[in-house]
């Protein structure tokens, strides 16, 4: 399990959220994991704290980043992106070296820029999606706790 400080609104005011918590939430003093399970703190601001700084370890947010990506493995069509996700995973547990993680980042950075010129066309799209974008996200973020979640307490 990561190891865990405990923390007061006061830790996060270096971070200059967009509000004050205290105002918003009273009180606090926990975890990280108290944060991510506080269904007062909307997932969004959840996972802001979670990912700032000291936090959560490397191991921990390489993990959940690639679980994340899991969650939308589907969209993933180029090969090279997939094997970056599961080359990160690897590197995460010790399982791949240094040298074989930059590989995969520039193999999938290739990938990123050939989509990218794809991307541009199909944006003419984007506003007729919007809405569903939305939803979507907001389902995805509770998801993204959920998972967060289950990789600090295991």
């Amino acid at each position: 399990m990561t190891h865990l400080h405990t923390l007061t609104w006061a830790d996060f005011k270096k971070f200059e959220p967009c509000y004050d918590p205290q105002e918003r939430y009273g009180d606090f003093s926990g975890t990280i994991l108290d944060i991510l399970k506080d269904k007062r703190i909307p997932a969004k601001d959840s996972i802001w704290a979670a990912t700032r700084k000291g936090m959560l370890d490397d191991r921990t947010l390489r993990l959940f980043a690639c679980k994340c990506v899991r969650e939308v493995w589907h969209l993933l069509t180029d090969e090279r992106s997939r094997k970056a996700v599961e080359v990160a995973e690897l590197y995460a547990v010790g399982e791949a070296t240094d040298e074989e993680l930059a590989a995969a980042r520039a193999a999938a950075r290739d990938a990123a820029m050939a989509a990218a010129s794809d991307a541009a066309i199909a944006a003419t799209w984007a506003a007729a999606r919007a809405a569903t974008w939305a939803a979507a996200r907001d389902a995805a973020m509770d998801k993204q706790i959920m998972i967060l979640i289950q990789l600090i307490e295991n």
